[in-house]
């Protein structure tokens, strides 16, 4: 019995390798089968109708007529490009993250920026207020002051009288003296 089970599962790998072997000569034999016993690509377009010109564009390009005759390497292409369009997509769309993130940090960055700068200016512009109060304030009191002294100095005064002792005596008038001295 167990002759005959290594007998059944022999034949049954054998039947597996003829299989196989069929299928691996019949997908690299495709190309060499008759134009009619076969669909082609252009034709399944043209039926279709609302096939655009640019597909029977493509289609009669060498490319084109090249994967027509290939079936099996025109569907390994088309696996191809829809399996890669996911991380394809993932990544343009990380591209596109990152620059909105770049762009709003650079926007944010440039709102801190004229923030920080502009309380500076208001501390500064209050700052200067301040001091020019200040300086205009003493710059008043200086010229109230030096006006003063100047009018005072430079004051239009009768002349002076000498006296018999020699000595420089303002003239005054005799109303000055009334008063002060009554005796």
């Amino acid at each position: 019995m167990a002759k005959e089970e290594l007998r059944s599962i022999s034949r049954n790998l054998q039947e597996l390798q003829k299989k196989l072997s069929l299928l691996i000569d019949s997908f690299q034999n495709n190309s060499k089968l008759p134009q009619h016993s076969r669909i082609s690509l252009d034709d399944g377009v043209s039926r279709l109708g609302s096939a655009s010109s640019k597909v029977v564009a493509f289609m009669k390009s060498p490319v084109g007529q090249y994967l027509d005759r290939h079936p099996f390497l025109a569907f390994t292409l088309l696996v191809f490009i829809v399996m890669s369009a996911v991380p394809v997509g993932f990544f343009l769309l990380i591209v596109i993250l990152t620059s909105l993130a770049a762009l709003l940090g650079v926007i944010i960055l440039e709102g801190l920026v004229i923030a920080v700068g502009g309380l500076s200016l208001l501390c500064i512009l209050c700052g200067l207020g301040f001091v020019s109060l200040i300086m205009s304030g003493m710059m008043i009191a200086s010229y109230v002051v030096v006006s003063s002294l100047i009018n005072y100095w430079f004051s239009p005064r009768p002349l002076t009288q000498q006296n018999t002792n020699g000595d420089f005596l303002p003239a005054m008038k005799s109303a000055d003296f009334e008063g002060l001295y009554q005796e």
